[in-house]
Formats: C-alpha cells, sequence, structure tokens
C-alpha cells in the first residue's frame, strides 16, 4: 500500500549555498555556449571542449585524458576521434614513449580555445562591473577559499 503524504507533511525545500552555486554555474555555461555557438564553436559546448580544455600547452597522452576527464577510454577515443575529424586535435608519437600518442591541438583547436578565453573574459568582465571590482574579487577569494578546504572543510 503507497502512503500518500499531505503537502504539510513534506520538508520545505531550503534556499542554500549549493542551490545558487549551482543555478549560477548552468547561467554561465548557457551565456558561455551561445557565445561559442555564435563562434562557429558548437562542438566545444559538448564534452570534445572538455578535452580541448586539457590539451592546452603541450597536449597530452590518450592515456591519460579518460582519468584527466573522469570518462572511460573508449569515450576519449571517440570523443578525440571527432576532435581529429574536425581538425581541431591532432595524434603525433611520443618521443619517451615508442607505443603512445600524444593528442595535441591544432591551429583551428589553439584558435578555437583563444575564443573560448576571450568568451570566458567577458563574461567575467560582466559579472566585475554587476558586483563591483572589490566584490568580484572578494567572491573570487571566498570560492578558491572555500575549493581549498575541501569537501570536509
Amino acid at each position: 500500500m503507497v502512503n500518500i503524504l499531505d503537502e504539510n507533511d513534506l520538508p520545505t525545500l531550503i534556499g542554500h549555498i549549493g542551490w545558487r552555486l549551482t543555478r549560477l554555474s548552468q547561467q554561465w555555461k548557457a551565456a558561455l555556449d551561445a557565445a561559442l555557438v555564435a563562434q562557429g564553436h558548437d562542438w566545444m559546448t559538448q564534452t570534445q571542449g572538455g578535452v580541448v580544455g586539457q590539451l592546452r600547452n603541450a597536449g597530452a597522452p590518450q592515456s591519460e585524458l579518460a582519468a584527466l576527464l573522469g570518462i572511460s577510454k573508449q569515450a576519449v577515443q571517440q570523443h578525440v576521434d571527432g576532435l581529429v575529424a574536425i581538425g581541431v586535435a591532432e595524434r603525433v608519437a611520443d618521443s619517451a614513449d615508442a607505443h603512445a600518442r600524444i593528442v595535441r591541438l591544432t591551429g583551428k583547436g589553439a584558435a578555437a580555445l583563444a575564443d573560448s578565453n576571450a568568451i570566458k573574459l567577458a563574461i567575467e568582465a560582466r559579472y566585475r562591473v554587476l558586483l563591483g571590482a572589490d566584490a568580484f574579487s572578494a567572491l573570487e577569494q571566498a570560492l578558491d577559499q572555500l575549493f581549498d578546504a575541501g569537501p570536509d572543510g
């Protein structure tokens, strides 16, 4: 038998920092994705964009990308294949390991990453204007402090 609760028996939903952070994160991601699509980087709004974020500088061994991204090796393979197919990334021999391949950005991939960085800075600039420079700086410091304290901090 199913016990149907009266709405007065339900706990009240509370406003909390996790809800606020999640809400803002979703809004930030939607703004980023819309701007990326407007600049022709619709592929970057998906997991492939996360792969690109791990390839800055000299790239990364494909074997390490799964752990960095928290996804399966098969998923990494598919995402890298997709990035290679559209000319954003390439696989090159690893000079330190003859059996390994390094995945790195092409010029097209580096340009997309630069566009993404510019969009992120523009979003931050809007937040800085909205909050004021001092409050924005304090927010950044507070968020870093909470993160550095860890989940049990």
